[in-house]
């Protein structure tokens, strides 16, 4: 009922969008009505993709996941461990969802797991680009079949020097034909 969730067919896929909620400021479920929702509809979605597909379903899931789920994934690991976003709690749910069909994190399959990768940087910092407190909220997924079909990946960061930016850079892959 939250409008999180939209599809679309093309010849050969089915894209998925969604836009998990942001989680508030306090995970902590008992205190945060905001960030037991957000757990939830991973959860919801996870059950939505297992009961309606196979790890062999042609399927690109995208958009702004607001969890950032490896440590290179957030400009400071230990810093963000406790901060919505990168707790434990949200990792954990994210991953389950990754697993449920086998999916494809197509920015760590070009982008070592050992490198810094993000997709947003806070419009608090003056200097986004010299204080670089980034963090991989936007996410593109694949289930095998495409996988095999990956040819490159980038989150262009240059996009945030723009005039107006947004605070997130897209996130783009290209598959072979």
């Amino acid at each position: 009922d939250d409008c999180r969730h939209i599809s679309a067919k093309f010849d050969g896929f089915e894209l998925h969008n969604l836009y998990i909620p942001a989680g508030g400021d306090e995970p902590d479920r008992t205190v945060n009505e905001k960030f037991g929702h957000k757990l939830d509809f991973v959860d919801e979605m996870t059950e939505f993709f297992t009961s309606n597909y196979t790890a062999q379903s042609p399927l690109v899931v995208v958009g702004d996941f607001n969890i950032a789920p490896h440590e290179h994934d957030v400009w400071s690991h230990k810093q963000l461990l406790k901060v919505v976003s990168h707790t434990p709690i949200e990792v954990e749910k994210l991953n389950a969802m990754k697993a449920s069909l086998n999916w494809t994190d197509t920015a760590r399959h070009f982008v070592p797991e050992d490198e810094k990768s993000y997709s947003w940087w806070s419009y608090r910092n003056r200097d986004w680009k010299k204080s670089n407190r980034g963090r991989r909220l936007d996410h593109i997924w694949v289930t095998e079949p495409l996988a095999q079909r990956l040819k490159s990946y980038n989150a262009p960061s240059h996009m945030r020097d723009w005039t107006k930016p947004s605070d997130h850079v897209p996130a783009i892959i290209e598959l072979a034909d």
